[in-house]
């Protein structure tokens, strides 16, 4: 293979999942009344679901673009295997299910602990936990009406599931679609998702792009909205860059990528809605392509690789598996109260909970994801 390892890409995706964590555990428990005061620290992390999005559409393009739909045996000029789109489906089911199926049971695992309970209190039946897990499993969104939580997310047993249903869109718009495009076109699809992301953040009631989390059919369409921006936009980016080979960048590109990345993430809330609103935009439009861009051109070696090379391995078990403690800990921390008025110093159970999402994370990606996918590629080579 001649195709390049984009290690401070790695890092910096697992960066992102841990802003993601960090923004759930003091941002999104929040809402309910977890934290005695406001928290605004790590507001805009829920971001770095963009950045998965334009990284991995940058990824694809890059691994894929010269391989698919070539008849084998021909080999692609990058000097990679022929491959077809059902092929490349399976690699991405390899790559993605088998943490999408380790989220869902622990997902349902931790509801079952909660007591199998709305977040208002009233009990569900053991029957729609069976059926959420189900959908889950198979990453089907859950209707309104099987919404075992009661805050009509998606994907009640393990909410960040939303984005890798989108993931999974994306990979089958890229395999059936996108990588045939001619770049012309594709920078056409590019300025169409700009503005209709744009026209539909400012538009709509709250501003800003969180959305794609909840089943109401206005915030999936937004989410489908971030998702139809973001990966074209990371593909024609890969071309750009093959296209121009630029120079390497030397000296410390991660730590400045990374620093950067952190700090986008973590600003505070910005202005009124407007302002809010154009801020977000600007990191999804701006901001994060240019930290790929940057990314992609730079190079570590000796055990910063490592380093990054684990943080970007670790990344997606994390991304995939912390969202059922933070379940508990909403739960945990809001015992006292009704509903979950929570505590003076919920301090403990916040640490907890992050020391708890790395360490399962990690277990997860060293005794099971990594394992299983390599066992599944050598099984699907036969």
């Amino acid at each position: 293979m001649n195709r390049p390892r984009y290690d401070i890409l790695d890092g910096l995706r697992g960066v992102a999942a841990l802003m993601v964590l960090l923004y759930h555990v003091f941002n999104d428990a929040k809402s309910f009344f977890v934290w005695p005061t406001p928290v605004n620290e790590f507001y805009h992390s829920f971001l770095g679901v963009d950045f998965f999005f334009i990284l991995s559409g940058f990824v694809m393009g890059y691994a894929y673009d010269e391989r698919l739909n070539r008849p084998a045996p021909v080999p692609s000029r990058d000097g990679g295997e022929a491959l077809t789109f059902w092929g490349f489906v399976k690699r991405r089911l390899i790559r993605l299910h088998p943490m999408v199926v380790m989220g869902v049971i622990l997902g349902a695992i931790a509801f079952v602990v909660q007591g199998c309970t709305r977040w208002d209190g009233t009990e569900v039946t053991l029957q729609a936990v069976m059926w959420a897990t189900l959908l889950g499993l198979f990453l089907i969104p859950s209707p309104l009406g099987m919404d075992v939580r009661g805050n009509t997310e998606a994907f009640p047993l393990n909410g960040p599931h939303w984005s890798l249903f989108f993931e999974y869109i994306g990979s089958l718009l890229y395999g059936l679609l996108l990588h045939r495009l001619p770049t012309k076109w594709l920078r056409v699809w590019a300025a169409c998702g700009i503005i209709s992301l744009a026209a539909y953040a400012l538009m709509m009631e709250d501003g800003g792009v969180a959305y794609g989390w909840s089943s109401e059919p206005m915030n999936l369409f937004g989410g489908a909205l971030r998702m139809l921006y973001a990966y074209p936009m990371g593909l024609l980016m890969a071309r750009m860059f093959r296209k121009r080979n630029p120079e390497p960048l030397h000296g410390h590109v991660f730590l400045f990528c990374s620093a950067s990345l952190v700090v986008l993430l973590g600003l505070p809330i910005v202005g009124g809605k407007e302002t809010e609103t154009i801020y977000q935009l600007a990191c999804l439009f701006s901001f994060f392509p240019g930290l790929i861009w940057i990314g992609a051109r730079g190079s570590v070696d000796g055990w910063r690789q490592r380093a990054v090379s684990f943080l970007g391995r670790l990344s997606y078990p994390l991304y995939a598996v912390h969202f059922p403690l933070i379940y508990l800990y909403i739960s945990w921390v809001g015992r006292d109260g009704a509903p979950y008025k929570g505590y003076d110093q919920p301090w403990t159970a916040a640490i907890i909970t992050i020391a708890a999402s790395l360490l399962i994370a990690t277990l997860c990606m060293l005794f099971y994801d990594e394992p299983l996918r390599k066992w599944l590629s050598r099984t699907n080579k036969k």
